[in-house]
């Protein structure tokens, strides 16, 4: 059995393909890439049981059958050629594998593909397609802000509610939360489920230069297709918290505010605040805001003014810099909108304008309890 490929464009495969694979895994087949040869073409996976990923490739052969490489020593290999043409040839009996270059050989000890796990199969599944862009504004705009606490699993992956006259995106970890919606985007059929982050990381950046994505999800599985690629991972058992109710409906004051000046005021004073809360205050009167930090236990402090455009009482509130700079990083409008009830309830920020036709952005903030 063998076959040759340009060792650049494997590279590429692989490299997107990398992403899948842990630095420990529980069955030893999981370090390695699956090949399965057919005429013309070399279908390619890697999992790690959870998630599979799976690329296809022209390469020349005309054999039928599979192999399981080892995926560090290849991707290191390939590394380090120029572009070039490869000859892989493969004993199906031994499992040992010959790559030919130009400059010489190279031997490695492969294993057999059929121990390789086999992808879930998806039986009355529902499909939806999206485009890729939209999808991926989507994970940018919310992954950030989805929970690292093993013992909360539900909140470790992005939320995802199909309806017939939107779709939404939900992420928190608690603390803050970010509810991404396009109207512009419809379903055929209601569905809720929670995706976990790892393939939505390797989809967002292996969807970059697709144009349509297309979703098949059952209970326990999602399927995302685009180009060459296939996704297919296990879902996040469990029910997901009723975000609505953590989001206050009515928010007196209002304050606008450019959101360059006001992230870069924050990343300056957090410097200055205290390492353990992270916490800055703001203190809202007229048409100006005013951004302190303090750390008693060394005597720092700052503090900066800035204009804006706020409505409602004189207020005084404090939140975690660390959640205020990952929304606003995350935003590209020129000037967002900070909206607050009390001290003590969530801020709401919002960009003014829609970044993208179509889109709904709302991020939620816990405040930080203000010592007097």
């Amino acid at each position: 059995m063998h076959f040759i490929v340009s060792s650049s464009q494997l590279l590429r495969h692989l490299s997107s393909l990398s992403g899948v694979l842990n630095s420990s895994n529980t069955l030893p087949i999981l370090d390695n890439f699956l090949f399965e040869l057919s005429p013309g073409e070399a279908v390619i996976s890697a999992s790690d049981l959870e998630t599979t990923m799976t690329t296809k490739l022209e390469v020349k052969t005309g054999d039928v059958g599979s192999i399981a490489v080892p995926a560090k020593m290849l991707l290191d290999i390939l590394k380090a050629f120029p572009d070039i043409p490869l000859t892989f040839k493969i004993d199906p009996a031994t499992f040992a594998i010959e790559l030919i270059s130009d400059a010489g050989k190279y031997k490695l000890t492969g294993a057999n593909g059929d121990e390789f796990p086999k992808s879930p199969e998806l039986e009355d599944a529902a499909t939806m397609g999206i485009e890729a862009n939209a999808l991926i504004r989507a994970i940018n705009r919310t992954l950030f802000a989805a929970g690292n606490d093993d013992l909360r699993p539900v909140m470790s992956g992005i939320y995802f509610e199909f309806y017939s006259e939107s779709v939404r995106f939900v992420a928190t970890d608690a603390h803050r939360l970010v509810r991404y919606a396009r109207t512009d985007v419809k379903a055929s059929s209601n569905a809720q489920f929670i995706v976990p982050k790892k393939p939505l990381n390797l989809l967002k950046n292996a969807a970059s230069h697709a144009e349509k994505v297309t979703m098949t999800y059952t209970d326990s599985n999602a399927r995302f297709e685009f180009d060459e690629v296939t996704i297919i991972c296990r879902l996040i058992e469990g029910k997901y918290p009723n975000y609505e109710a953590v989001i206050p409906k009515e928010n007196p004051n209002r304050m606008v505010i450019n959101r360059q000046d006001f992230l870069q005021a924050i990343r300056r004073v957090s410097i200055f605040a205290n390492k353990t809360t992270h916490q800055v205050r703001l203190k809202l009167a007229g048409s100006e805001l005013v951004v302190s930090a303090e750390d008693l236990d060394f005597a720092n402090e700052a503090n900066e003014r800035l204009n804006c455009s706020y409505t409602g009482e004189d207020m005084e509130i404090g939140f975690n810099s660390r959640f205020l700079m990952d929304m606003l990083n995350n935003l590209s409008s020129a000037e967002v909108s900070l909206e607050m009830s009390a001290p003590n309830r969530a801020g709401i920020i919002k960009p003014t304008e829609a970044e993208d036709e179509g889109e709904d952005v709302l991020m939620l903030v816990m405040p930080v309890m203000l010592n007097a």
